[in-house]
């Protein structure tokens, strides 16, 4: 017992040490103060084999090139004039003189059209071109333009040239909420002259691209894509080469003999002066002691960068004014703590010049917290600064990875059309005890599998040599390159490695995305003379365990749920909004209120993000909110039925707003001559082809039905599969099932409609009903389409080389699958032919509407923020937010009409998407309705699965249906 007693006494005192060792080594780790080593030298070109040049279908710059061979850099600079064009097509071309300041006639481009210029070049070679343009206001989005040279595309990236516009915070200083915690600042535009050389937008080349041009006259062409700018000048010249820094005057004074003394100037980093988007917007960091101005209690505006800051291309730039002239070290206080594996790498340019190549691809390493960077790590760079302002650049790049992304992402290109050509032998379940031969089926199988086992092994080879270290980032391209071998060595277990094959590169466009993002979040700038340190105030391990204890005393008394301004008893007027999406979603819609609502309008709104599940039980219970956002379509009308929700026709001016939406996208919320809800969201399906699967095949894209009836025939053949809308149950239990999109096209199509008798009664056993779901049940009977599948991953492949489906596919195919960028398109959805000859493309809507309840306290209030919620400008604005925080992937498909103009899409696609969108049509919504999806759903099943005849599924389950309207116009007392 005494023995007992006497090691009670020594293992608390000993756990207690043990404890304080580890918070001690916790808070001390990866404080090293000047860590910005630049990695020695270029890694060495990774060799591709000759087979694999061939296989690649895109035209691309390396191969464009490489065709140039040593032609030379003549010593030539010629300036064309806008206004000397020889030719110009679009209503929007047009001259103008001395525009914004800049002497001389300039030419206005719009988001469509073309415009020839004729250049006299003196001596074959190799040049760079640039021009001189002024960002005018368009949708905010960067200009997109495509180059031809004497009516050619000279290589595929030459169709994506990007011209930044320019984005600085709208007031100096930070405005603060009735809590003391600053807002985020507006970003507006602030466009000025700028001269951009002609290069790659996605980061991939770090030079300028370069064109070949023989001796004589040629024809440059800019065709706009997206985005209208005006052009000054177009120069053709060859960039100069940037020295390295050993040749400069910095590194060729080891003293500091004659320089400044006792200069430190700090800059914070939210003070930038410019940006690329307006996404860069200064924000809080409220994790670190290490941050300036710094609290432990309210949110301050202290960093600028972070996760926003992520893409190639994007640039912020400070501005910084040296007492004078003389050498200095550049420093900044910076996070990295987004990306293992590899570094964040910026661009560093002075006054819009590289200082040194070192400065082309300056490296910020992980690290869990903020530290010191200077420019050259301990053996720092010395920056010749002349007495005066300068604007120091950091531009985002890819640096040393960009060639080993590259490479990977050609290697994915490859692989998913050797996967392609396997499944038109094997089909996508190969039987497993036949033995294919498909190495002697298809020619350089196995030549193309060595070839790209051998490059991924480069590629991680050379990834180890930069992240200094085994990671997670090598380990996948490892296991695609063991498979390669694997298959090489034993050719007759191809077919059955199929499932993991096309895993194994599903997981490599997944690693080609994510090592394009390299965010970095930057706290402050610095520019010291060399006799200074650089301060590292707030990150020993005193300040950060300091920091902790007072977030942590400060927890017991900050309600950290509430977003921005909270409303007190003082209030005048205030609405309680639910919102179901995420909190990414919320937190950007508070600012948005706070930075403009509120001010503008004097009320306030307290945000809540809840599950919508709650709604009626809240509702019904006395305890739910004003107004609900971003709610189903089938909401307002069930509301509507229980007295629950506002008829916002009511309102004086509901038909001035009303006019900001297509009449399709009310529809659902109509009930009972009254108006239930504002939509926010509405889309649609659109017909997304691979054009260069189908060129293979021979197929042209499909304009009726029987089009597509006639394409099954050769895609079976094939092995390949065509996309028909998903058709699957409701992700979560108790959601109801909208009517499936594709059965609905092709009623609409047809002249039918889902219910007759103003609601009374489901249309579905009419003889158009009918014949309708015998010919989308054919789909699978006959042609044993898939019903549930993943679109993305099967297009990307081309397995799927044509589908229907949500046009906001679009979004996450042009961040999900950059290998086959230019490779795809989308079209409006197949037609059914009318007796006049007509194609007639209807296609039904779906969406989310934002509804009023009807025990809102201040319903004048709540329609105020229901109609500045559902505005072109702050719909375009949210929709930009939204973009940029989340990527090209999120981007909002909002109902607004005008807004919808205003977001970044390329132009062509944006006319097909337009045209479409003319002939959606919406789907009333009834009481009982929520039967019609999902008995139409069984009766589907019935017939495609259990057999049953169609006509005899679908007019059994729409007794159901009918029973059901009826039981729920009984409940609610209606006629």
């Amino acid at each position: 017992m005494a023995g007992i007693l006497q090691r009670k006494k020594w293992i608390l005192p000993t756990v207690m040490v043990a404890a304080a060792a580890c918070v001690i080594l916790y808070f001390t780790s990866g404080t090293d103060v000047e860590s910005a080593d630049v990695p020695p030298g270029s890694l060495p070109a990774i060799e591709v084999d000759a087979i694999l040049q061939q296989t690649r279908q895109k035209k691309g710059y390396e191969q464009y090139l490489s065709k140039a061979g040593d032609a030379p850099l003549p010593n030539v600079d010629i300036t064309i004039e806008a206004e000397d064009y020889k030719r110009a097509e679009g209503e929007e071309v047009r001259k103008l003189n001395d525009y914004e300041g800049m002497a001389g006639v300039s030419l206005h481009t719009g988001e469509t059209g073309e415009v020839d210029w004729v250049v006299d070049v003196p001596e074959t070679g190799l040049y760079n071109l640039s021009a001189v343009y002024f960002p005018v206001e368009g949708k905010s989005s960067a200009i997109e333009r495509a180059l031809y040279i004497d009516g050619e595309l000279p290589f595929a990236e030459a169709a994506y040239l990007q011209f930044d516009r320019v984005w600085g915070n709208e007031k100096e200083a930070a405005q603060q909420d009735n809590q003391g915690n600053d807002l985020r600042p507006k970003q507006v535009e602030k466009p000025r002259w700028m001269e951009e050389t002609f290069q790659d937008s996605d980061g991939y080349e770090q030079a300028p691209f370069r064109f070949y041009l023989e001796k004589g006259e040629h024809t440059l062409t800019l065709k706009s894509s997206r985005e209208p700018m005006v052009i000054r000048s177009i120069r053709l010249f060859n960039e100069k080469p940037t020295v390295p820094y050993a040749e400069t005057a910095g590194a060729q004074q080891p003293d500091s003999t004659g320089q400044p003394k006792d200069v430190l100037i700090r800059v914070e980093g939210e003070a930038a002066v410019a940006k690329s988007s307006p996404t860069l917007y200064p924000t809080s960091e409220r994790s670190s002691s290490a941050v300036s101005p710094y609290s432990a209690s309210q949110v301050r505006i202290n960093t600028i960068g972070g996760y926003n800051w992520r893409l190639p291309g994007q640039w912020i730039e400070w501005e910084v004014d040296v007492p004078e002239s003389g050498l200095y070290h550049i420093g900044f206080t910076a996070q990295q703590n987004f990306v293992k594996g590899i570094y964040s790498t910026r661009k560093l340019t002075i006054d819009g010049e590289v200082p040194f190549a070192e400065m082309t691809k300056a490296p910020f390493r992980y690290q869990s917290d903020y530290r010191i960077d200077v420019m050259g790590g301990k053996e720092a760079y010395k920056f010749q600064l002349e007495k005066g302002k300068h604007v120091i650049r950091l531009e985002n790049s890819l640096g040393d990875f960009a060639p080993l992304i590259r490479n990977v992402e050609d290697s994915l290109y490859n692989l998913n059309s050797m996967y392609r050509r396997i499944l038109m032998i094997t089909g996508t379940k190969p039987d497993e005890f036949r033995d294919y031969r498909v190495e002697k089926q298809i020619p350089n199988l196995l030549e193309v599998f060595s070839g790209e086992s051998k490059r991924l092994k480069e590629v991680a080879a050379q990834l180890r040599i930069l992240s200094g270290q085994s990671s997670d980032q090598e380990a996948l391209i490892k296991t695609m390159a063991q498979q390669l071998d694997e298959m090489i060595d034993k050719p007759d277990t191809i077919p059955r490695r199929l499932a993991a094959y096309k895993t194994n590169t599903g997981g490599l466009g997944t690693w080609v995305q994510q090592a394009r993002e390299q965010p970095l979040e930057i706290d402050a700038l610095y520019v010291a003379s060399p006799d200074r340190s650089i301060p590292d105030t707030g990150m020993g391990a005193l300040a950060k365990i300091g920091h902790e204890a007072k977030t942590f005393y400060n927890s017991f008394f900050i309600d950290y749920n509430q977003i921005g301004n909270v409303s007190t008893s003082e209030d005048q007027r205030t609405v309680t909004v639910w919102i179901g999406s995420g909190r990414d979603q919320a937190n950007t819609m508070k600012a948005m209120i706070d930075e403009t609502f509120t001010p503008e309008s004097g009320i306030n709104v307290n945000l809540k993000l809840v599950n919508m599940g709650t709604l009626l039980p809240a509702t019904l219970s006395g305890e739910g909110p004003d107004v609900a956002m971003q709610i189903g379509n089938d909401l307002p009308v069930n509301f509507a039925m229980r007295n629950s929700a506002v008829d916002l026709t009511k309102f004086s001016d509901y038909t001035s707003v009303e006019q900001e939406f297509r009449g399709s996208a009310i529809v659902p919320y109509v009930y009972d001559s009254g108006v239930y809800a504002l939509p926010e969201t509405q889309t649609f399906n659109m017909l997304f082809y691979r054009k260069d699967v189908m060129e293979e095949l021979g197929l042209e894209v499909p304009q009726t039905w029987d089009d597509v009836e006639s394409l099954l025939a050769i895609l079976s053949k094939n092995h390949m599969e065509f996309g028909m809308p998903v058709v699957a149950q409701a992700n979560m239990q108790g959601v109801n099932i909208p009517p499936n999109s594709q059965y609905a096209t092709m009623l609409l199509q047809n002249g039918g409609s889902f219910y007759r008798n103003d609601g009374k009664e489901s249309d579905l056993d009419s003889r158009i009903g009918i014949e309708t779901f015998k010919k989308w049940t054919e789909f699978y009977t006959d042609y044993k389409l898939e019903r549930e599948y993943d679109f993305a991953n099967r297009f990307r492949t081309g397995q799927m080389p044509i589908g229907l489906t949500d046009y906001t596919m679009y979004n996450q195919l042009s961040v999900f699958a950059p290998e086959i960028r230019g490779l795809w398109g989308f079209v409006p959805v197949p037609g059914t032919v009318q007796s006049d000859g007509t194609l007639n493309r209807d296609v039904p809507g779906g969406g989310s509407a934002v509804m009023m309840l009807e025990s809102a306290k201040d319903q004048e209030a709540a329609w105020e923020f229901m109609k500045w919620w559902t505005s072109t400008p702050i719909q375009a604005e949210f929709g930009r937010e939204m973009e940029g925080l989340m990527g090209a992937a999120a981007r909002y498909p909002t109902a607004n009409i005008k807004a919808l103009d205003s977001l970044p899409w390329p132009a062509e696609d944006y006319a097909n998407l337009k045209a479409q969108f003319e002939t959606v049509k919406g789907i009333p919504e009834v009481p009982g309705g929520y039967f019609t999806g999902r008995h139409l759903f069984n009766a589907f099943y019935k017939t495609v699965v259990g057999q049953v005849e169609a006509r005899e599924s679908i007019m059994d389950y729409t007794q159901y249906i009918q029973d059901e309207i009826r039981v729920k116009r009984n409940e609610f007392g209606l006629p």
